[in-house]
This record gives C-alpha cells, structure tokens and sequence, in this order.
C-alpha cells in the first residue's frame, strides 16, 4: 500500500512537471526569451564586475594556460557588434545542424524505401515483447560508439518497435533516449571522445607527476560495470514508472501488422545486406591498409582522435544509403535514381521546423559561450567544492553533483572537462584518489543531465519526436517523461562509485 501511495505521488508530481512545462510557449519562442534573458543578465553582471580566475588546458599545445573570465556584456559595443556580425557563422559553425541533415539522408532513404519498417517487423518476430525493451536499451548505450547516431537513428526507430507491438511509442522512445543520451560517459567499446577525455586528464596529471598517464582503457571495468547497472535501471524504470504512467497505446497499431514477412520484403532485406557488405567493404578498404586515408596521418591509428573516429556519422549515413537502396531496389518501393532522390529530399523538406529552432538555438548557444556566465558558473562552484574540506568519498559525490549541475548549463561533455581535469585531478591526487577515479567520476556526472536538459543540442529533436504521437505535447512533456530516468541513473550509477571506490576495485586495467 505504501509502495502504491509513493508511485502515485510521483505520477501526480511528473504530471503537474508535465503541465507547467507544457504551458510554457514553443521552443523557439523560449529560446527567444532566455536570448533576451542572457542579454539582460550579462550587462548586470558585467556591471558588477564578475571574473574568476583559474587554469585550463589547451588541447591543441597541452600547455596549462593561465584564464581570467570575466562576464562579458552583450549590451556593450563590441557585444552589439558580435551580436549582429556572427548570426550566419554561428549557425554554420553549429555542429548539431550539419548531423541532423548528414544523418538523416541514409535514414530517411532507408525509412522512405520501407526498410526501417520490415526491419522492426523481423524484430518483433523473433524477439519476445518482454525482450524488446532490453535489446533497444542495450543497443542505445552502445550507440555512443557512433557518437550522435544513436539520437538520429535509435530514438525514433525504439518508438516504432513499441507502436508495432502496440505498446506506448513514447515509453519506447523514451527508454532509447536514456539509454542514449543518460547512459553518454561509457560503453564497452572506445568512443570518439575518449581519446579526448583521457588526453586532458593526462594533462591535468602531469601538473603533479609527469611519469604517471592513462590511457584509453583506464575505466574499462567501471564501464562494462556500468552499461550492466544502466541497462537494468533504464529497463525497470521504463516498466515500473514510465509506461505505466503512460498508459496503454490508444493509437494506430502500423509497422507490426501483417504477420509473416513478404516474398518482396524477405527479397529486400537479403539485397540490403548486400548494401551493407559493399559499403563496409569500401571502408574497410579506407581505413585497414597501412596509409589509408583514414588512419591518423602521423601515427596511423584507427582508435582515439582520428579521421576513421571523426568520420562516423559519414559511415553510418553509408551504411543506411547502401541498405536503403539495396532494400528498395530488391522489394521494388523504389524504382530509380529518382525515386531514392525525392524520398532523401522529403526527409530533408520535414526538417524544416527543426532547422528553424536549430537556427534560434545556435545563436544562444554563442550568445550564451560569449558572456562567460557558464565558465564563471562551473569555476565557481568547483571553488566552492574544492574548499570544502570533505573527504575523498564525500568530496567525489559532491563532484559528480557539481557536474551534473553545471551540464545544465554547459552540456557540452569537453569543454567542462577542460575546466575541471585542471583543478580536481590534482586535488584527489594528493587525497590519494587515482585520476581515472576522478575521470570515472566526471562520466557519471555528465550523462544524466542530458535527458532533462532543453539546453542539450538534441532535445528540441526530442520534442520533435514526441510531437509525432502527442500533438500538443512540448517541453514540459519530455522533462516530465525522462525525469524518473535522470534521478535513478544519477542515484545509482553514484553509488556504484563510491561502491567501487570504497572496495578498492580497479577502474581500468593495469
């Protein structure tokens, strides 16, 4: 009765979320206002006279460089002027724009020529309702290997598979959405921007001891821990709170129905297989042999920062033209050059709503980078922290809060990296805490934000996704939606920490 009581007091409190949220304006007219917000903050700030001072790498020389942020006004002249000058090359330079389109060229082909449809359908043949759940979690915390595909591709296609069992679409997409964006930090496979991460922690190491680096496998235990713990917290709390909440699905029942494949879609799947092989045929080609254009040019390397790592999405948008075309072709939903062209050009054409936001949000995003106020933010509060006078377990929690907090403002998972590797590797180091503890515990910090956070380049795709089975659904809808997630990863993936920690368990190998 006591468990019934507290699960319907966090229905009512997610629905009242929901309400408030939902009550605000669009997302481009919100965006709209926290621009003038910024603006009106940044001059009061600027008046007042706001800095801090501290040091950050440069990960171009790997030289610790001295850094006073001040809060810069919008309002002043050279404000108005970077206001007025950058609006084209802040959309430009937004890397969110060029994804979004990149990707959903291979994704729209493929979904316009049916394949993404009678891919879900053999999904739901040979997998169990119960089991449908598991596999697309496990497949969205793996996805982060592909860096932002998993947004692009997985989101919408966990929302079909649960419409075609006639489950709730929005659980289904929600549930992708945790274990995508909740679960970023690890993987059991090295991502792109690991490379990145433990060559600024590396840095942040040899202010104290110049002998000591980690490399790229530092948290490789902590993180096949960790894809086992979120994989189970995602699933129970997509059964246990989300679904439930959600209801049963009132809607169309589309992509499942008709049982048994057909002799057509059987014949397009095994030509889109041959899609695939050619395409990876062709990249392996570019990337195996010595030399190959996409090894990194002076130490040849696949892994870490490289043009193999940089060019994923170029790949995965490969893999889904080749499996497009050959199941379109093979099932003959598309009969040309032509045919393939228009179903690309009308994914792209639907993207017009979300390209406007994207414009809009691309101009807070710089507005927003220029005062400073999120540096000063992040500076601040680790000040606050590292003179706090904890101990090595309290100081750790404290930390992973400290991030999750200030990704509210700062998403971007690098930049506050930057910021902190500098002061709190050090500071656990003498506290005879081990780096990779420390970077461990940045990734635990950094993902569950993710999923609540509007700020997050992503989220206004979310919206968009959401919209498609709730009309009138908004902002509020999706924080409403992935709240539960945020509060259960970030409570128990800390835990696993500090449990780890406190056991004496070794993060990584060696």
């Amino acid at each position: 009765m006591e468990s019934t009581a507290h699960h319907s007091r966090m229905q009512r409190m997610l629905d009242i979320i929901e309400r408030i949220g939902n009550k605000v304006p669009h997302p481009a007219v919100i965006f709209l206002i926290l621009i003038a917000v910024i603006i009106a903050l940044s001059h009061v700030f600027h008046l007042l006279g706001t800095a801090v001072s501290f040091q950050v790498f440069n990960t171009q020389t790997h030289e610790l460089e001295n850094v006073t942020a001040a809060v810069n006004s919008l309002l002043t002249v050279e404000g108005w002027r970077f206001m007025l000058t950058t609006v084209i090359p802040n959309f430009m330079g937004f890397t969110a724009v060029g994804v979004v389109i990149v990707a959903m060229v291979g994704v729209g082909l493929a979904e316009e020529a049916g394949l993404i449809k009678t891919l879900i359908r053999k999904l739901v043949i040979v997998a169990s309702p119960g089991a449908l759940t598991w596999i697309l979690v496990l497949v969205g915390i793996l996805s982060s290997v592909a860096a932002d595909a998993g947004y692009l591709v997985l989101i919408p296609l966990a929302a079909v598979a649960y419409q075609s069992v006639g489950r709730h679409p929005l659980a289904g997409l929600a549930a992708a959405f945790a274990a995508v964006g909740g679960a970023f930090g690890v993987n059991i496979l090295i991502k792109p921007i690991d490379g990145v991460l433990t060559e600024i922690a590396n840095d942040a190491i040899h202010l104290l001891n110049p002998a000591l680096s980690l490399d790229l496998t530092a948290n490789f235990f902590f993180a096949v821990a960790s894809v086992a713990l979120m994989l189970v917290v995602i699933v129970l709390v997509s059964n246990r709170i989300v679904e439930p909440r959600l209801g049963p699905w009132q809607g169309k029942v589309s992509a499942g129905e008709g049982g048994e494949l057909t002799v057509a879609e059987r014949r397009g799947l095994r030509w889109s297989l041959v899609g695939v092989l050619a395409v990876t045929i062709i990249f392996t080609l570019l990337t195996l042999p010595a030399g190959a254009p996409l090894r990194h040019p002076e130490s040849g390397a696949i892994v870490g920062n490289t043009p193999f790592m940089n060019s994923l999405i170029v790949v995965v948008t490969g893999l889904f033209l080749g499996a497009g075309l050959g199941y379109g072709f093979g099932a003959g939903t598309l009969k040309n050059a032509t045919d393939a062209i228009n179903a690309v050009v009308k994914t792209i054409a639907s993207l017009g709503g979300l390209i406007f936001l994207l414009l809009i949000i691309s101009q807070f995003v710089a507005y927003f980078n220029y005062t400073n106020m999120a540096t000063v933010a992040a500076v601040k509060m680790g000040d606050f922290l590292q003179q706090a006078e904890l101990g090595s377990v309290p100081l750790l929690a404290g930390f992973v809060l400290v991030v999750f907090f200030v990704g509210i403002l700062m998403p971007q998972i690098i930049p506050k990296w930057a910021i902190f590797a500098p002061v709190f590797v050090p500071l656990f180091m003498q506290l005879g805490v081990g780096p990779d503890v420390v970077l461990a515990a940045y990734r635990v910090g950094d993902s569950p934000s993710n999923v609540i956070n509007p700020l997050m380049p992503y989220f206004a795709l979310i919206v968009t996704f959401v919209q498609r089975y709730q009309k009138d659904a908004g902002v509020g809808t999706v924080i409403a939606l992935m709240l539960p997630y945020a509060i259960f990863l970030l409570a128990s993936w800390t835990l696993l920490l500090l449990a780890w920690y406190a056991l004496g368990l070794p993060f990584g190998p060696g």
